[in-house]
């Protein structure tokens, strides 16, 4: 018999604020890619999931997680995994 997997995350005190995120609710599809998507298509994608983003309250937590955790994927805290690597190795090299 095979079991369901299970994802394994670091263990947070408080969760309480993915219920405050603006995305809470949408479709995932604005805020991961599909494989192999690039360019103009993936550029439009990644804006529309950093405009809902701006304007959201829990936005400083959503970064932190994914900081923390090094989230392969997706747009959190408003910045891309690029953009989230690229900051964590800046950070490396200070």
């Amino acid at each position: 018999m095979g079991g369901a997997a299970v994802a394994h995350f670091p263990v947070r005190p408080d969760w309480t604020w993915q219920s405050m995120a603006a995305c809470r609710g949408m479709d995932t599809a604005i805020f991961y890619h599909p494989e192999n998507e690039r360019g103009p298509t993936r550029h439009r994608r990644d804006w529309e999931a950093k405009r809902i983003c701006q304007g959201c309250r829990v936005v400083g937590p959503c970064l932190q997680w994914a900081l923390e955790t090094r989230e392969p994927y997706g747009v959190w805290g408003g910045m891309s995994v690029e953009e989230r690597q690229a900051m964590q190795s800046e950070q490396r090299l200070a």
